[in-house]
């Protein structure tokens, strides 16, 4: 390839579908935790998918950056910036960001807080400010929707403009539901069923 030129299509499909499937493999071996477990929801589960195990780790890490920033792009996002409740969300915005700069983008990443800090600039929102800008809320992985929920909100108050929400796995509990009520498209770069979890 010449430096300078986008990729062929077709190399690049090749090269996007080999990352997802590494992610895929890597997200089954490291990540999935057999037997009974109590979500953060409430409900129990037979398995549980720890994907900080998978953000974290040095090899899926910019996979998860390049698979999800594919996901936007497939979607037809251009976001300004990417991010989420603290903690799932902030490994993955910034794998994210790494990607895109990797791409020659520019694409800024952010963090929200659970509630605001009591001290400092008491900002809620950490990172470049939003307000104004077109925002994706990110997370790992999603129970009931509750996480990027509060995300979404604490982003409007900012004054940012939300085009949807975007996860690593999908667990098919009711996320899906819950964002789609709330307006807003919900995109999964996996389902269970793909991760052998049917």
């Amino acid at each position: 390839m010449t430096a300078g030129r986008p990729a062929d299509p077709a190399h690049r499909a090749s090269r996007d579908r080999a990352s997802r499937d590494r992610l895929r493999d890597l997200i089954a071996q490291l990540a999935v935790v057999r037997g009974r477990v109590t979500l953060s929801s409430g409900r129990e589960a037979d398995y549980y998918v720890d994907l900080r195990r998978v953000t974290l780790h040095h090899e899926a890490a910019p996979l998860v950056g390049e698979v999800m920033l594919d996901l936007l792009d497939d979607a037809g996002l251009a976001p300004d910036a990417v991010g989420g409740l603290t903690l799932g969300a902030d490994p993955v915005a910034t794998a994210v960001l790494h990607a895109a700069a990797r791409r020659g983008r520019g694409l800024d990443a952010f963090v929200v807080r659970k509630q605001s800090k009591a001290h400092g600039l008491q900002r809620r929102i950490e990172g470049p400010d939003v307000a104004g800008r077109r925002v994706v809320v990110l997370e790992d992985t999603s129970t009931t929707g509750g996480s990027p929920l509060t995300a979404v909100e604490a982003l409007a108050e900012a004054g940012a403009e939300v085009l949807a929400v975007a996860v690593v796995v999908d667990r098919d509990s009711g996320a899906r539901e819950r964002i789609a009520a709330a307006g807003l498209p919900y995109l999964a770069v996996y389902d269970k069923g793909e991760l052998g979890l049917e």
